[in-house]
């Protein structure tokens, strides 16, 4: 169970990583910028719909959006594990999101514009996503290894050798 509840953390410090790299990367560079959150509202919206449900709009739909879309995230994330192998399995599992949220969304029916605008957006598109697994790998194989136990210049020696 211990496993389980490190895991999960660690997939939720990948997913905050993400995001508000997202964030800070939509506000500094508005033209080209990854839109992962507009996905995630047509996403949300859909399933609504499909619901017979009525959307909600605005900031409500924003916010819900934004609480899926951590609670996904740090679910896939969780994915790295702890240990040794954890950065390599996060920034696989990341790169692996990237892609797919690239080449996805328009086969999908959200559209291709939010992640697929430029060569720019794709490439931080995958870039954001490989960040996320990454450090969720990262946080994965220190809450294993116990930053309590050790020097932290040790835990991030040990950290160089994924």
């Amino acid at each position: 169970m211990a496993s389980l509840f490190r895991s999960l953390a660690a997939g939720l410090a990948g997913a905050l990583v993400v995001n508000v790299l997202h964030e800070t990367v939509r506000r500094l560079r508005p033209a080209d910028a990854p839109r992962m959150d507009v996905l995630g509202m047509r996403a949300l919206t859909r399933g609504y719909r499909a619901a017979d449900a009525a959307p909600p709009t605005g900031p409500v739909l924003y916010a819900q959006t934004l609480v899926a879309d951590l609670i996904g995230n740090a679910l896939y994330y969780a994915l790295a594990g702890t240990g040794k192998g954890a950065p390599r399995r996060g920034a696989l599992l990341g790169l692996a999101a990237g892609v797919g949220g690239v080449t996805l969304p328009g086969p999908l029916g959200l559209g291709e514009a939010p992640s697929n605008r430029t060569p720019q957006t794709q490439a931080m598109t995958v870039a954001l996503y490989t960040t996320g697994g990454l450090a969720a790998g990262l946080a994965g194989r220190l809450l294993r290894e116990g930053l309590g136990k050790r020097a932290p210049e040790e835990v991030w020696a040990t950290t160089a050798s994924f």
